[in-house]
């Protein structure tokens, strides 16, 4: 960790530093239940409730932690970290945060605050707003930006980058995610973004990320049966022929969500392109600069049929998969005797788990793995949110630099629905056993990418490749769904 000099200044002048540089609403839980009403919100509270619900889920009453713990207590935290800050003095400073943050989620965020505030007397305003996308492009566009803003997701900050509404966090800012974030040149790759002269420059810092990529499972069943939980995704197909071949049903899957049904099956193929092809072809993908009827990705596809297309394997027959409500589908992991063994569904399914189902005892997760075969690491699916700087200040590049310490991410940690990439975090400061080893499946990850379809245009990532989907499960060919998918892809550019 470096040392920070007395005086900020994001722009990296003489005598300054370069700053060192997933979304939730209130009440989302109740929130998904309404999905149907439109696309658009059942993409959005899809990605939100990533680590938020598991940790709701995971806590019983009566153990929720605190929102701020006091300094030089608890071991696990790094308190060390505050000394470079409590030699400052930002008195009179404020430091305007704007994000998509309501609720316990804005609570959380303003625990952290409180640490920075507390050492160098600068206070930190955080304004959260459920029209987040739509009023930051009014104030930005508008010349009053917030000094920082809370993006949920990277393609709205490439956006406000290309129009000059953001600063550049410089390459210093880049080599130091790349040596203290697991898979660090991915969060660097998600958060640079071409400026007003098409250059490619890093804006966004990820602070807090979700993880999609896993299979969700009952520990007594797999017990009962003898199952061991799978390293590869070779061992992963070979413990689903077996469960077959013991007369049972290894998967429950389910697209059914109203108008927004065939989400869940991208998912599966995003993790699937991630585990047979490299981050640059799945980025060339998501940018359609290899189209969606390529060979590749046709694969990818066909890998997602051989599970959702084989009777064999699925609760209900392959002719389920479709119809099945994505929040009804993991129920079978819990009947007596089980209908299914595994479930492939990101950290916010305990919310439709039954109310007596137990994480850790009752149910457990373990990483999506790859294929051994294909030498790729071990990539991971998820999402998180990026912090960019829009009006620089002394402060704000201190809180920014604030941002890189343990303490700051273990704050957090140690409250519920946050997951850090931070290698130097102490991962016994999370909440609980589930966020921890979900923590531990972030910082194991190699490769890390947002989900393919919240980056593509709405029309496809929110339209045809969710009725593709529901088409290839119900009988077309893989290729015939590609080739429907890119035909309505040329037809928006």
């Amino acid at each position: 960790m470096e040392t920070l000099p007395k005086i900020y200044n994001l722009r990296g002048e003489r005598g300054y530093f370069r700053s060192n540089n997933s979304f939730f609403y209130n009440g989302m839980t109740k929130a998904i239940i309404n999905i149907d009403r439109s696309n658009i919100i059942m993409k959005k509270i899809q990605k939100s409730l990533l680590g938020l619900a598991i940790g709701v889920s995971m806590l019983t009453a009566g153990s929720a932690q605190a929102a701020k713990f006091p300094v030089g207590g608890d071991s696990k935290f790094h308190w060390g970290d505050l000394a470079v800050f409590e030699s400052m003095d930002l008195s009179g400073q404020t430091v305007s945060v704007f994000g998509p943050w309501l609720g316990p989620d804005q609570k959380m965020v303003e625990s952290v605050f409180q640490y920075f505030e507390d050492a160098t007397g600068a206070n930190v305003d955080y304004t959260g707003s459920d029209s987040f996308e739509q009023q930051i492009l009014i104030d930005i566009e508008g010349g009053s930006p917030p000094n920082i803003a809370i993006f949920p997701q990277p393609g709205l900050a490439a956006d406000m980058a290309a129009k000059g509404g953001l600063i550049p966090l410089g390459e210093r800012t880049a080599d130091w995610v790349r040596e203290n974030y697991s898979a660090g040149q991915s969060w660097v790759d998600l958060g640079t973004y071409a400026d007003e002269n098409g250059n490619d420059q890093l804006y966004g810092f990820f602070f807090k990320a979700d993880v999609k990529s896993l299979v969700w499972y009952s520990p007594e069943n797999f017990e009962d049966g003898g199952y061991e939980i799978p390293n590869t995704m070779e061992e992963l197909i070979a413990l689903s022929d077996q469960i077959v071949s013991d007369g049972e049903t290894p998967w429950c899957i389910g697209l059914g969500s109203g108008g927004a049904t065939g989400w869940p099956a991208t998912d599966w193929v995003e993790d699937i392109m991630l585990r047979t092809q490299s981050p640059s072809v799945y980025d060339q993908w998501v940018a359609n600069e290899i189209p969606f009827n390529d060979k590749r990705v046709i694969n990818a596809i066909y890998t997602f049929g051989s599970f959702a297309k084989n009777d064999a394997y699925n609760d209900g027959g392959a002719g389920a998969v479709a119809s099945t409500d994505f929040r009804d589908s993991p129920d079978g992991l819990f009947a007596v005797p089980p209908r299914c063994y595994m479930h492939r569904q990101a950290s916010f399914i305990p919310a439709f788990f039954p109310e007596d189902v137990e994480i850790g005892v009752d149910a457990d997760f373990f990483y999506f793995p790859a294929f051994a075969g294909e030498d790729l690491g071990k990539p991971v699916l998820g999402a998180g949110t990026l912090w960019a700087v829009a009006k620089d200040s002394s402060a704000t590049a201190a809180l920014m630099h604030f941002l890189k310490t343990p303490l700051a991410n273990e704050v957090w940690m140690a409250q519920t629905g946050f997951l850090s990439a931070h290698l130097g975090v102490n991962l016994d400061a999370y909440a609980n056993d589930g966020l921890r080893n979900m923590g531990k499946v972030l910082q194991n990850a190699t490769t890390f990418r947002f989900d393919a379809s919240d980056l593509m245009p709405g029309a496809i990532g929110a339209g045809s490749f969710w009725t593709g989907m529901v088409d290839f499960t119900s009988g077309q060919s893989a290729s015939e769904v590609a080739n429907t998918i890119q035909k309505s892809w040329d037809a928006i550019k």
